[in-house]
């Protein structure tokens, strides 16, 4: 059980690639595909929160919350 909950934890490079290919279509325009950066984009926030200190947690928010502004206002604007 504790392997499974370490195992869990772990960034995988599938979760970084799922995040990119989530933003990557978001930013085509494929505004579909918000639900699963927002998806994407908390899971490896949660797992990497765990590795990071507290300036480096806010730094990481305040950057995922810039992102999400343009993509509102992008989306908003077509």
């Amino acid at each position: 059980m504790a392997d499974q909950l370490q195992q869990l934890d772990n960034i995988e490079f599938q979760d970084v690639i799922r995040t990119v290919e989530s933003a990557v279509n978001v930013f085509q325009g494929k505004s579909e595909h918000m639900d699963d950066l927002l998806k994407n984009g908390g899971t490896l926030l949660r797992k990497a929160a765990k590795k990071l200190n507290s300036t480096q947690l806010i730094l990481t928010v305040a950057a995922v919350a810039v992102v999400a502004i343009v993509v509102v206002k992008r989306a908003a604007d077509e």
